[in-house]
C-alpha cells in the first residue's frame, strides 16, 4: 500500500521543494502568534477604558467615537503602544523568516502592527498594504507625508490621566494645523505615500519573478474583512501559475471560491517543522 503524506506533511514538503516563496498574512496570524486582541492582557491594559466605555477587545474599541481629541489620542495611543509597541518579535514570525531566509521570498500582511519587520524581515520584501500603526498623517490627507509617532505615543501613554491626554500633546498637522490619524486604512483618507507605491510594484516584480518557477503561497489568517487583498488574489495565482502551491492556514475558512487551483493544501494550524 503506498504512502500517503498527511496535509501537514504535504505543506512541509512542498516548502522545502518551493524556488520562490510568497508569504500572505492577516489578522490571524498575529493571533496565532500570541497578540491577543481580548482577554486578561487586554482587560489589565484598558481597564480604565473599558469600565469607562464598555469596550470588550481591541478590534471593536477602535470604531468608537471618542468625544475628545484628548480622549481619542489616549485610546489610540494605548492601542498603538499595546499592539505595535511593546510585543517583541513574536516566535512564529521568527520561526518564519527562518524558514525563507535561503529563499527569494516576499511578504504581502493586512496587519499593522510591525511583527515582519521586528522578526528580521527585509523592509523591502515586505509590503504593509494597510498601514502601519508606527505612522500618522494629516487626518484629511492635506499632504502626502507620513511621520514617525513612537516617540509622542510614548508620552502620551506616559502622561494621560482619566482616559484623556493632555491638550498640548494632541497632535495637529504642521501643514493645516487639524487634527492627525494613524496611517491605517479605515477611511478615504489613508496616504499610499511613495514607500507604499514603491513597496506595491516591489510585489509585482516579485510575482512576475516568480511566475514559471516552483512557488508556494503560504496564505496564513486570512478571514473575509478584506478577502480582495490576500485570499481571493492567492487563489487567482494559483489558478494561473503553473507549478504553484496555495497552502492556507485558517481555523475557520479554509475552502476555495475560484476554480483551477490545482496544488491546494489547507491546514486548520500549523503543528509541524519548519525546514
Amino acid at each position: 500500500m503506498p504512502f500517503i503524506k498527511t496535509p501537514l506533511q504535504r505543506a512541509e514538503a512542498a516548502i522545502a521543494e518551493a524556488q520562490y516563496i510568497l508569504i500572505g498574512a492577516g489578522a490571524g496570524m498575529s493571533a496565532a502568534a500570541g497578540l491577543q486582541y481580548s482577554g486578561p492582557a487586554f482587560e489589565a491594559a484598558f481597564a480604565d477604558m473599558i469600565e469607562r466605555y464598555g469596550f470588550t477587545d481591541l478590534y471593536t474599541s477602535s470604531f468608537h467615537d471618542f468625544g475628545s481629541e484628548e480622549e481619542r489620542w489616549a485610546y489610540w495611543s494605548r492601542h498603538i503602544d499595546y499592539a505595535r509597541f511593546l510585543p517583541e518579535a513574536l516566535p512564529l514570525y521568527r520561526q518564519m523568516k527562518e524558514l525563507v531566509k535561503d529563499k527569494p521570498h516576499f511578504v504581502i500582511t493586512t496587519n499593522v502592527d510591525g511583527q515582519f519587520i521586528k522578526a528580521g524581515f527585509a523592509p523591502e520584501r515586505v509590503f504593509e498594504v494597510q498601514g502601519d500603526y508606527a505612522m500618522i498623517q494629516c487626518a484629511v490627507a492635506c499632504h502626502r507625508k507620513l511621520y514617525p509617532d513612537r516617540e509622542i505615543v510614548k508620552e502620551m501613554v506616559l502622561r494621560q490621566e482619566d482616559c484623556r491626554v493632555p491638550s498640548a500633546l494632541v497632535p495637529r498637522c504642521p501643514v493645516c494645523s487639524g487634527p492627525m490619524d494613524i496611517n491605517i486604512r479605515k477611511n478615504g483618507f489613508f496616504i499610499q505615500d511613495e514607500r507604499w507605491n514603491l513597496q506595491n510594484q516591489r510585489y509585482v516584480d516579485f510575482l512576475e519573478e516568480a511566475r514559471g518557477h516552483t512557488l508556494v503561497l503560504l496564505e496564513w489568517g486570512v478571514g473575509f474583512n478584506t478577502p480582495t487583498i490576500i485570499r481571493f488574489p492567492f487563489e487567482r495565482i494559483a489558478a494561473s501559475f503553473p507549478d504553484t502551491t496555495l497552502i492556507r492556514i485558517n481555523k475557520d475558512w479554509r475552502e476555495l471560491h475560484f476554480p483551477g487551483v490545482r496544488h491546494y493544501i489547507p491546514l486548520s494550524e500549523w503543528t509541524g517543522k519548519l525546514p
